[in-house]
């Protein structure tokens, strides 16, 4: 039953055109940053680092693909996040609406296998987004800007070699991918408590918002910031600190699967506990 579930679920997937949309506005996001830029990246690098380039050799441009990939990975803080989870929370909630999720409860459905099929579809949606925004960031910003050093202000000035940047990098978008995931399960969660997909979006966006804001704050205890969600999110910035902590990388990124495996627990026992009606 699992098996057909899922088989459904990823049919569904291809043929939406929300799926497309989707896609369609990553290219968006990537061609916008391309065009800025092209027509005038060039320009603010050379005001800002004029006197740098006094002082040090760069290899190649700074305009390059690894600088176009890094503002690219800056839509992980809202902008790729908001249309996933508007996205994913639609998958539940636009069959409460079509009257849909009555007709499969009528079926030998388990609810508990339903909705974990749901959380599966969402989490396998992510990756194929975030892996597709990877590719097609790589080809279209080495295609057009070639690769070369990268320049990178996090406390302090950055620098690092087109190899050494490029493999950051990649690590990010895995990293990235992570958190996208938490916030794509959150909002599935948030669609069975909810199940209206215009006040589910609402909220979703919300909590987005919040989680950006709370990020930024110091709580005082050592112990609850490092613990505390919204204190992991930006754990794929943290790939272009020079000296690389990776105990806190990667303990960040399990953290984030933990919360991730929480919302599902969450959500599986208040959708096999609540009526579908």
């Amino acid at each position: 039953m699992m098996k057909s579930l899922f088989s459904a679920e990823l049919l569904k997937i291809v043929k939406q055109s929300k799926t497309y949309y989707a896609l369609g506005a990553i290219i968006l996001i990537e061609l916008l940053i391309l065009l800025i830029a092209y027509y005038q990246g060039s320009t603010v690098l050379d005001l800002l680092l004029e006197s740098l380039k006094q002082s040090f050799y760069f290899e190649g441009s700074l305009l390059n693909g690894n600088l176009i990939m890094y503002i690219v990975l800056n839509s992980l803080w809202f902008n790729v996040p908001l249309i996933l989870m508007i996205i994913t929370s639609g998958f539940l909630t636009d069959e409460y609406k079509d009257g849909t999720l009555q007709s499969v409860m009528l079926q030998a459905v388990r609810k508990k296998q339903f909705i974990l099929v749901k959380y599966a579809m969402a989490i396998l949606f992510t990756i194929l987004v975030i892996t597709f925004m990877m590719l097609t960031t790589f080809a279209f910003a080495y295609a057009i800007f070639g690769k070369g050093d990268l320049i990178v202000y996090i406390n302090t000035l950055n620098f690092f070699e087109s190899g050494d940047a490029f493999r950051r990098i990649c690590f990010s978008f895995i990293s990235g991918a992570i958190a996208m995931i938490f916030y794509n399960v959150t909002s599935m969660t948030l669609a069975i408590l909810i199940k209206d997909s215009s006040k589910t979006w609402l909220v979703s966006a919300l909590f987005l918002v919040i989680t950006n804001l709370l990020l930024k704050v110091d709580f005082g205890n050592a112990s609850f910031n490092n613990l505390f969600f919204p204190k992991l999110i930006d754990t794929w910035q943290q790939l272009f600190v020079y000296e690389l902590d990776w105990t806190r990388i990667i303990g960040n990124n399990f953290l984030l699967i933990l919360y991730s495996l929480l919302m599902v627990l969450i959500g599986t026992y208040i959708f096999n506990k609540k009526d579908i009606g």
